[in-house]
């Protein structure tokens, strides 16, 4: 029989995964990552994940499905790999997804290991998303679901990875998967969903850098993109492009940020029309369904997670580069946000934009 370890968040997602692997007749374990300690986990936010009920509904779960439970310690690989990255982005100007940055490192990276070490032949989560083999390459492809989707913040995922890994929320709907759990009996059936960042309670993520990294983020200029001094910030980090509530300017029309100028201290403001932009940048980049592009691709990219794919040409610039360009202007592109690059429902690859 072949074993499977779920990562289980306590949400009723992941719970539902394990129960439809089990059905599947695979051997099921789960897994909880424990990210946090004493202090830290009594001041997270009831909207998020990974609290000390979230653990002991996991435990819970598991249990009722009379398959065995554990707790993963990966406290330091998530300091180190994700709130570290997430402040030191925000310091250098940028707006980090450190969503993607736990997938690429602890639930695809370590827990995939720890499977390894375990003789898992798979690991699975709760995700909305789905893995297909093509020939001797594993696609990485849209959920059902269009509204739970997940597949943006999965697209660093190696051939190796999801060669190993299980998806079986991927044909289900939300409505399908509620519905199983309330069958079952679940008592995280009718949970709500986390919404804020794990480790920033309630999103004041500003309040959050200052106490982790104790430092004060001095107050400087707002300025327009001429260069003429609007106002006073209060802190280059609390703000983000696109950005139009929470400016604490009275102006004659409404103005968003466009830029942050880290060298100066400037937070740079214009109008809704300086917003949009065809062409960007992409880093550190990684494809799934391909080893790289050659030439010109005409393709769909969505710069965040909440938007729809838009068609875009895309470049191959160098080993670890794309342009991309849109064939129409796109609102707020941020730097630190992946863009990341569909063929139809094939995730064919992303990175960090510049």
């Amino acid at each position: 029989m072949e074993k499977v370890m779920t990562g289980m968040s306590g949400g009723v997602d992941s719970s539902v995964a394990a129960f439809l692997l089990l059905k599947e007749g695979f051997e099921v374990v789960g897994v909880t990552m424990k990210l946090f300690d004493g202090e830290e986990v009594s001041a997270l936010s009831d909207k998020s994940c990974c609290s000390v009920d979230d653990a002991i509904d996991a435990k819970r779960v598991c249990a009722a499905m009379g398959i065995k439970h554990y707790m993963l310690n990966m406290k330091d690989d998530f300091k180190r790999d994700v709130i570290d990255r997430f402040v030191t982005a925000y310091q250098n100007g940028e707006t980090p997804n450190p969503c993607i940055d736990c997938n690429k490192y602890l639930k695809f990276g370590k827990m995939l290991r720890r499977a390894s070490e375990l003789g898992m032949d798979y690991i699975a989560t709760g995700h909305y998303s789905r893995v297909e083999k093509q020939g001797s390459r594993y696609l990485l492809k849209k959920a059902v679901d269009p509204k739970k989707d997940q597949s943006y913040v999965l697209y660093s995922l190696t051939q190796s990875q999801l060669s190993r890994l299980k998806l079986p929320l991927g044909a289900y709907t939300k409505q399908q998967v509620r519905e199983i759990a309330l069958e079952n009996g679940f008592v995280n059936a009718e949970k709500h969903e986390s919404q804020d960042i794990c480790f920033v309670p309630n999103g004041d993520y500003y309040s959050f850098i200052e106490r982790y990294t104790g430092k004060s983020y001095p107050h400087g200029d707002f300025v327009n993109t001429d260069g003429e001094r609007l106002g006073e910030h209060k802190g280059i980090i609390r703000y983000t492009v696109g950005q139009r509530r929470g400016l604490g300017l009275a102006l004659p029309e409404s103005m968003y940020v466009l830029e942050k100028d880290i060298e100066n201290n400037r937070v740079i403001l214009g109008f809704n029309n300086d917003l949009f932009s065809r062409e960007l940048t992409v880093k550190d980049i990684s494809f799934t369904a391909c080893d790289r592009l050659d030439g010109e691709e005409h393709l769909l990219v969505k710069v965040r997670y909440n938007q729809t794919e838009q068609p875009a040409t895309v470049i191959q610039t160098g080993e670890n580069r794309l342009k991309i360009i849109f064939d129409e202007p796109q609102r707020a592109i941020t730097k630190g946000q992946a863009a990341v690059i569909y063929d139809g429902d094939t995730v064919v690859g992303g990175g960090t934009i510049e």
